[in-house]
């Protein structure tokens, strides 16, 4: 069995993975359970996911990257080794070629402990490339054209906000602002409103089913149970759209001073393309009820939800890996091992 080159959208809250010729093959949660002394995996994506905050002692269920980077370098490993033998099979001669996505923001030493961490798990050469890069490859957007792009890549973990051309990113922005942050925001909110402690789950599944950005463009409910903080005792609770929303606006608001900032500081040549060709989202952020229309009211321009947004970054890796040598060319930075 011969190598098989793959790309990975190693994201915050979820893994993707894109097999060259196949497609995407696999799409789990970043979760890893693992048993507390001896560090022995019990379960990964979305079997640990089931299991998190309702673990018993001796079992941990980790999420081993944190805002776009690694938060333990142990687990991510095994993780990544897990995900690449589930993909493409353990009896694999050559070892493949992996292209991997990291935050446009990240550091050289967050950058390297990926690199390594792909290497470790199996890799013969690592290719690295910037999410909002993949992202814009995989909405369908021409990077390599002498013209503007803009993507909004709204992820787990960080919201990366780039304008591109001629295949390589002109000005960007990465922020650590993105669905944890505001998951984060509806477990505050519903504490402080209503003195109820929920967990992450439970705040996702409200940003999901009655979330918005945007006022008054939603007016759903929906029962949230958590516990009380004055009794102890288990209560359920009704949350509105517009409760969710005014949860959001911190976190909203951060996203949208992002991209005004990197449409600032952008090249008047440039400019002048997006506000003709408009903004794309991506990302499962991108999803949240209302965003676009917010976005394009507070920027003035057109703004697009990206199809399938949520897989744009693993699409745009399988791209990448089709035309290596032209991304390459236009910036992409390698690792060869040996």
């Amino acid at each position: 069995m011969f190598s098989k080159d793959i790309g990975v959208d190693l994201g915050t809250a979820n893994v993707l993975v894109h097999v060259k010729g196949k497609g995407i093959v696999l799409n789990e949660p970043s979760v890893v359970a693992i048993e507390s002394q001896s560090r022995k995996v019990l379960a990964v994506g979305e079997e640990a996911r089931q299991m998190l905050g309702r673990t018993p002692g001796n079992i941990v269920a980790i999420r081993p990257l944190r805002e776009g980077v690694i938060a333990d370098f142990d687990v991510t490993e095994m993780m990544l080794r897990h995900f690449i033998n589930k993909t493409i099979g353990k009896g694999f001669l050559m070892r493949p070629r992996i292209v991997i996505c990291v935050p446009a923001g990240i550091t050289s030493v967050e950058q390297k402990a990926v690199r390594e961490a792909a290497e470790r798990s199996g890799a013969r050469e690592v290719f690295i490339i910037e999410e909002p890069r993949a992202a814009a490859i995989g909405a369908g957007l021409d990077i390599f054209q002498p013209s503007g792009s803009m993507v909004v890549d709204i992820g787990g973990g960080t919201t990366d906000v780039a304008v591109l051309s001629l295949g390589d990113v002109v000005t960007a922005s990465s922020i650590r602002v993105a669905g944890d942050k505001f998951d984060e925001a509806i477990i505050r909110y519903v504490r402080k409103e209503h003195s109820l402690l929920i967990g992450e789950r439970s705040a996702e599944e409200a940003k999901i089913q009655v979330g918005s950005a945007y006022p008054n463009s939603r007016r759903e409910t929906m029962d949230i149970r958590g516990r009380d903080m004055v009794t102890g005792l288990p209560k359920t609770i009704e949350v509105t759209s517009e409760g969710i929303r005014e949860a959001l606006e911190e976190p909203v608001d951060q996203i949208m001073a992002a991209a005004k900032n990197v449409l600032e500081r952008t090249p008047p040549e440039l400019a002048a393309d997006i506000f003709s060709k408009g903004v794309v989202l991506t990302g499962g952020g991108a999803l949240l009820h209302g965003l676009d229309r917010l976005m394009m009211n507070e920027l003035q321009i057109p703004v697009h939800v990206a199809e399938d947004p949520m897989t744009c970054v693993a699409r745009g890796t399988g791209i990448v890996l089709e035309n290596l040598e032209k991304v390459m060319r236009s910036g992409t930075r390698k690792s060869r091992l040996g």
